[in-house]
């Protein structure tokens, strides 16, 4: 049986083979990089979230899923990972194996504050550090927008001082898009991230629009919209016409959907199987729908 490139990323995940060696980085197809429009830096364009996905105990046998996630997104070029005090052991376990296994430096980290009060803040900020094993954090975010404003002072402070890249603000309903866009139009922000899925497209009625407009980098969870739409496609295959823009399987067509759209910086579904993992790396390669193309795609969903 002679296998194609994606039949072989996709044995090749499900054996946890894939390690962050030269080689392995090489064989995978190249995916997407989209610029921080606050400095230009290229970030990969398909990440990681780690809500409930990561918050596992401590011995290798619990963690060797979330060792293979994090290798098999590293051996497709991907570097973004997102966590949270909020999201249990998350932090503890990036850390823990990033450290293991000598990538800390390959990752682009995520994580959040996520309480109230400036003292309360620097404190778990300061303990997120420690859990994740880094002198310096890639991007700090205020988590759902809790006491932002006390926060941001901080976050101005510790960025100035170069504890941390970038500056960001969280949220992920739909009700908070409004406010969401209104900070950004007050003060310098670097990152929002926020929900956009092929059936919750709210975003793209003004936020991604002004996001483009303030030069702010736009990360987005939730694209499979909770896991919900995946019921869409249960028994039925791909459409033939997403060939046209390189598509094969479901994760690549929402996820594909959502990176069409040029304010897009970063997509971080959540997951622990690394076969999973791969499968959404694949949607960050080849081409994207164009409009016409994203139109015939939320009316095929929607029917």
């Amino acid at each position: 049986m002679k296998l194609n490139r994606r039949e072989c990323l996709r044995l090749l995940a499900a054996a946890g083979a894939f390690t962050i060696a030269p080689s392995w980085t090489n064989f995978a197809p190249q995916i997407l990089r989209r610029s921080i429009p606050s400095t230009g830096e290229a970030l990969p364009s398909i990440g990681l979230g780690t809500w409930k996905t990561f918050n596992v105990g401590r011995s290798a046998k619990e963690r060797m899923p979330q060792h293979n996630v994090l290798q098999n997104l590293l051996a497709h070029g991907g570097a973004a990972v997102d966590t949270s005090p909020m999201y249990g052991q998350s932090e503890a376990v990036i850390g823990d194996l990033a450290a293991e296994n000598n990538f800390s430096n390959e990752l682009f980290i995520a994580t959040k504050v996520w309480t109230t009060g400036q003292q309360e803040g620097i404190a778990q900020m300061n303990n997120s550090f420690s859990l994740l094993k880094r002198d310096v954090i890639d991007l700090m975010q205020v988590h759902n927008l809790v006491d932002w404003n006390t926060h941001y002072k901080t976050l101005r402070k510790w960025k100035e001082e170069g504890k941390i890249k970038y500056i960001g603000i969280t949220h992920y309903v739909n009700s908070a898009h409004e406010e969401m866009e209104q900070i950004i139009k007050s003060v310098p922000m670097d990152f929002i991230q926020i929900n956009y899925s092929i059936t919750a497209r709210n975003i793209e009625n003004r936020l991604l629009r002004v996001a483009e407009e303030r030069n702010v980098a736009v990360m987005i969870n939730q694209p499979y919209n909770g896991g919900s739409i995946f019921r869409l496609n249960q028994g039925k295959k791909v459409p033939a016409w997403a060939a046209e823009f390189d598509c094969s399987t479901w994760p690549e067509f929402y996820l594909k959907y959502i990176l069409a759209d040029p304010a897009v910086t970063c997509i971080i579904p959540g997951t622990s199987n690394p076969i999973h993992m791969t499968e959404n790396m694949m949607a960050g390669v080849g081409r994207l729908p164009n409009e016409t193309q994203r139109k015939k795609m939320t009316q095929y969903v929607e029917s």
